[in-house]
């Protein structure tokens, strides 16, 4: 199989890297092959199956590190995934047919990233919260008062969870990619976060008199079906039910952003978004989000350097798109 001397055969070790590919279901392996033989040949080209379009950014022993990209229709939707080692089958293009690799992978896997869910989390804080507490004004009733406007909140969004910490609060919403001929549908809502943060922004000013600031990044998990979290029987045992890739990011973003505060790289923003999460929003296109500010942050769960992008929420609310 794929023997013909116009085919690009890659391995596992050296794939193609940053550039387009499409991963495709294993079932259309001969299909495909039995085609493209033919187009060498001067046949007509026919479209073979379904593609996911992905970039693989970097090989590891035992797997590859890639970008899918679920939505490229009404918003740039990047997601970074991992393919095991033995869930690939082959990896062929054509570069003087100008035919793009293909990555061909087992069928249960390829199911699976488009049934499983995804996170986003955001961590909002306080502002203040040290001087706050030398002056005695972070008072049992102002936290209470906090916190049932956090209830409050909380129950008119009953697909995010809230995690509070008095002068912290972690959000965390699930999504869903879909695919056809699966009953899960495309339900990614970033722009959400955003509306949220200006809520809470507010509600942490009325209840402490401090402003916050929100970071935000979105990423895989490993609990693919789960509800957004488990609670035990006995009540004190609270799970996220998620591998903690974005919440690490979160916490590297807010580490880079403080230390870039205290250099003065950059003035305080009440919005640090993961690059990924950023360039996903529904903006306007006269918006140009790439020329935004931003800075680099470096993540152990990622390859290479990371981006965040810093901006005041009013300033992005106002840039989406109608109806995001």
């Amino acid at each position: 199989m794929f023997e013909h001397e116009l085919y690009d055969n890659y391995t596992f070790e050296d794939p193609p890297l940053n550039r387009d590919v499409f991963i495709v279901d294993e079932v259309y392996l001969e299909e495909y092959d039995h085609m493209m033989t033919k187009f060498f040949e001067g046949a007509d080209y026919e479209y073979i199956g379904y593609i996911t379009p992905v970039a693989v950014r970097k090989a590891n022993a035992n797997s590859l590190e890639l970008s899918w990209y679920p939505n490229t229709f009404d918003r740039f939707h990047e997601v970074p995934i991992r393919l095991p080692r033995d869930q690939f089958i082959a990896c062929v293009g054509s570069w003087n047919s100008d035919e793009k690799p293909r990555i061909f992978v087992k069928s249960e896997w390829l199911e699976q990233i488009h049934r499983c869910s995804y996170s986003t989390f955001a961590m909002i804080d306080a502002i203040g919260v040290k001087n706050a507490l030398e002056e005695g004004t972070l008072t049992r009733e102002k936290l209470l008062a906090l916190r049932n406007r956090i209830d409050q909140l909380a129950e008119r969004h009953p697909n995010i969870s809230f995690i509070s910490f008095a002068d912290s609060l972690l959000l965390k919403s699930n999504w869903t990619v879909g695919h056809h001929g699966i009953e899960v549908n495309y339900d990614y809502e970033p722009e959400v976060f955003i509306r949220l943060a200006k809520e809470l922004n507010e509600i942490y000013q009325e209840c402490l008199g401090l402003k916050s600031y929100a970071v935000i990044a979105q990423g895989g998990n490993e609990y693919y079906e789960d509800n957004l979290l488990h609670i035990s029987e006995s009540q004190n045992h609270i799970s996220l039910n998620s591998l903690g890739i974005p919440f690490a990011q979160i916490m590297e973003i807010e580490t880079s952003a403080r230390k870039a505060l205290k250099n003065g790289t950059h003035k305080p923003a009440e919005l640090y978004m993961d690059e990924r999460y950023y360039h996903s929003l529904k903006l306007k296109y006269e918006f140009d989000k790439n020329a935004r500010p931003s800075n680099g942050y470096s993540s152990k769960m990622i390859e290479g350097r990371c981006k965040y992008y810093y901006a005041d929420t009013e300033v992005i609310l106002n840039n989406l798109k109608e109806g995001a």
